[in-house]
């Protein structure tokens, strides 16, 4: 088991930069292929947790789905949440998780400050 976690799209060049840079660096994370398997509520909340913040600014907010159906609304955390758990599709990606710190790899020098950290 790692100590680092991502959640990875491999159809996304982003997501595969990530993997690559955590390579690079000597760290074989453990992948979530989230749009298999979407993860569950309480682990969203607890990813969000991680990251530091609001359930709203994990959402992909350039995805079609998120334009035809959920850009102007004003939904609370459980709501958003919910829809991400819903449609793992507008989950922002990649996220890398290190203990109980998390960053959203856009760009992916957050990943390296990540790794940088003590």
């Amino acid at each position: 088991m790692s100590d680092y976690t991502i959640f990875h799209n491999p159809r996304c060049s982003t997501s595969c930069k990530a993997m690559s840079l955590l390579k690079e660096n000597g760290i074989e994370p453990d992948v979530v292929e989230y749009l298999k398997e979407a993860p569950s509520e309480e682990d969203l909340r607890k990813l969000l947790a991680k990251l530091g913040l609001p359930a709203e600014q994990l959402v992909r907010k350039k995805d079609a789905l998120y334009k035809e159906k959920y850009q102007g609304l004003q939904l609370n955390e459980h709501e958003w949440i919910r829809v991400m758990h819903e449609n793992p599709q507008l989950i922002e990606r990649p996220v890398v998780i290190r203990g109980h710190r998390a960053v959203i790899g856009r760009p992916v020098e957050n990943i390296v400050e990540l790794i940088n950290r003590k």
